[in-house]
Order: C-alpha cells, then structure tokens, then sequence
C-alpha cells in the first residue's frame, strides 16, 4: 500500500510539471492556459505570413495607441532576433491595415496581422492589450497573460526557459 501511495504521489508530482499555472496571475482576458490554442483569425497580413508548423507561436494583441504594446515592441523584436529559428511572432491588431500599415516607431521585425472583427480577441475575452499567449509546437497555450504584469513579466528569462521545456 505504501508503494501504491508513494507511486500516485510521483505521478502526481510528474503531471503538476508537465503544466504551466499562472500562480494567482491578474488576467484580463479569459484563461486558456494548459488548453489547446484557439485558431488563429487573420482578415490580412501586413507582412508576409509567418511559418509556424513545428515552431512557438507567441501571438500579442496590440494597438498603435497602446503605449504598453509601444513600450514592449523592443523586447518582441529582440525575441524574434534571438529565438527566430525555433519561435514565431505575430503582433495581431483589430485596427484598420491602413492604421497599422503607417505605424513606424518603433519599426516592428516581426509577422503583423490585422483581425478588425477581432474574432480571437473576443473569443479570448481580452479586455486589456497588450496580451499575449504562447503556443508550444503541440498546439497548447503555455504562457498568456500582460507581459509588463509586475511579478509575471515574459522576460527573456522566463521565454527561453519556456522554450527549452517544451521543445519537441
């Protein structure tokens, strides 16, 4: 019996790590964390479209008013520069293209798309950009959340760490 006990506690333990938790996290959004990743709605790509099979896929709902979304687009680029072999990036708006098509500063490196219906952000429920989540290669949503949130930044820290856990 002790066995069977100490058993279902290791596997307890095993799953506990196999999930993301976003520890009491404010999220203004609805909380997909650990699910599968809704599909992603994109009415136009302001860039070229982005190759995700295989890859992360970190995708921020943003706005060119946003002072937060400007503020973080820096540490998106430096993402896309550091982990662009194994990590996509898509900065996703529910503004006119004309709007995001003009905005130049700061100069985005990364994939733009353009969603006016806004059909993920309301599927999701997000009521404050930015927001972000993350998607491994499976498919399942193992970071979301504001990235500037004190005590729950994505740091390049927290990203890399993220990516090394669920690389396939």
């Amino acid at each position: 019996m002790r066995k069977l006990l100490l058993f279902i506690a290791l596997l307890s333990t095993n799953i506990a790590f196999a999930q993301e938790s976003n520890n009491d996290k404010k999220l203004w959004a609805s909380s997909i964390l650990n699910q599968k990743a809704p599909e992603l709605v994109v009415e136009k790509w302001v860039s070229a479209q982005p190759k995700t099979e295989g890859k992360f896929v970190l995708i921020d709902f943003w706005a060119t008013w946003c002072g937060p979304c400007r503020g973080y687009i820096p540490t998106l680029n430096s993402f896309h520069e550091k982990f662009g072999d194994q990590l996509t990036i898509i900065g996703l708006s529910d503004e006119p293209a004309e709007t995001v098509e003009k905005f130049a500063n700061p100069k985005i490196n990364y994939s733009e798309a353009i969603d006016t219906k806004a059909v993920l952000k309301t599927e999701l429920k997000v009521k404050g950009i930015p927001h972000i989540i993350l998607i491994n290669p499976k498919g399942v949503v193992i970071w979301e959340g504001f990235p500037l949130l004190e005590n729950h930044k994505l740091t390049e820290d927290v990203l890399k760490a993220l990516l090394e856990k669920y690389k396939s």
